[in-house]
């Protein structure tokens, strides 16, 4: 089936700087997918450039198998949900999504039937009276993307829509934007620079960084088998450890670190030598804490230390240890068991994890 979108070898440069350099991805029809990446990354000028609001400077942009290039954004089967929503304070709500119905000349009795089959399907039958200032930030959210959908686009681009809500209700919108996509059954591309948003909604996340594409996979690619560095710190949560590789046995490698520990790590196919500077990044989820000694010696990697910090959230509460060798602090998740939840500021702890559970790539910027 041809892919609801595809950039072919974009780029895009302002002066010298390259915003975007040689991006080529495809998103198939009726899925989620997400950029993800720091500020500054290109990610917003891609969403620009598939919107019609910037051209590329090279590069293509398909949308059904038809390039849009050159094709003004007012013509172009894509809508764009903003940060800051723009719904029109003077309009109520069954006026706000049928605005560009309106525009486009429909008829008013048809109007008003798909108006009120938009806000059937994002759950919110009835409100087509009600004034926009009336609404909850969740409202606005799915009137927002109701109007946008009724005009039926083959394409939804959605800027960092979540950014100005709270944090519960930022958490709740995650879970409400998934089950929206697939209740309207069309292509979903959302930029953001939260991990956790892209990691919750996607089918499949793109990871950029410095105008190009570091990965492009399921979240559980890029958490559980990241192909660089910048990935492996990027996603998720790691502790990272710099120092010169001293072993390298088909998948597995012994590294000395920086600080003089010697530890163990996974290179998963990756080109390493000996001799040459590396990374290694284990998650805190990884690290266990030793229970007895008998328990410290299942670990390829030991460390003794003591816990310089508690960071209490609950189930997903955490310690940060400073191991003797002076490496610096280690991050470990406390088991949700509860039988550590004596530790304090002070006590003394054995940790360890399996080398298999340490990433290993060759030094670089991450």
């Amino acid at each position: 089936m041809t892919p609801d979108l595809e950039c072919l070898n974009l780029t895009k440069g302002f002066g010298d700087m390259l915003a975007v350099d040689d991006v080529s991805f495809a998103v198939p029809r009726g899925s989620f997918f997400s950029i993800l990446g720091p500020s500054g990354c290109g990610k917003t000028t891609i969403m620009r450039m598939i919107a019609g609001f910037l051209e590329p400077t090279s590069g293509d942009i398909h949308i059904r198998g038809r390039s849009v290039l050159n094709t003004p954004p007012n013509k172009r089967p894509v809508n764009m949900v903003f940060q800051h929503l723009a719904l029109f304070p003077m309009m109520n709500v069954a006026e706000n999504i049928g605005y560009g119905l309106r525009r486009a000349g429909m008829a008013k009795p048809e109007i008003a039937s798909k108006v009120d089959q938009a806000l059937d399907r994002i759950g919110l039958p009835g409100i087509g009276p009600r004034k926009v200032s009336e609404l909850s930030g969740g409202q606005k959210q799915r009137v927002a993307i109701a109007r946008c959908m009724v005009l039926e686009p083959d394409v939804l681009l959605l800027d960092e829509p979540l950014g100005a809500l709270d944090l519960k209700l930022r958490e709740r919108m995650k879970v409400e934007l998934k089950a929206l996509q697939a209740a309207f059954d069309t292509t979903f591309v959302y930029i953001t620079h939260d991990q956790s948003e892209a990691l919750v909604m996607s089918d499949r996340i793109a990871v950029m960084n410095e105008g190009r594409f570091e990965q492009v996979g399921t979240g559980q690619d890029l958490y559980y088998r990241p192909e660089t560095a910048f990935v492996a710190g990027f996603v998720g949560d790691s502790n990272r450890w710099s120092g010169r590789i001293e072993r390298v046995s088909g998948d597995e490698m012994e590294m000395r670190t920086d600080s003089g520990m010697l530890m163990r790590g996974a290179t998963h196919d990756r080109p390493l030598a000996v001799g040459q500077r590396a990374d290694i990044f284990v998650r805190p989820e990884a690290i266990r804490i030793a229970r007895s000694d008998d328990d410290l010696a299942h670990f390829d990697n030991r460390i003794t230390g003591r816990v310089e910090s508690l960071l209490f959230n609950g189930a997903a509460s955490r310690i940060l240890v400073q191991d003797a060798s002076g490496s610096g602090e280690i991050e470990v998740n406390l088991p949700q068991s509860g039988e550590f939840a004596g530790l304090d500021r002070g006590s003394e702890v054995r940790i360890g994890w399996s080398g298999a559970q340490g990433n290993c790539f060759a030094a670089g910027k991450a």
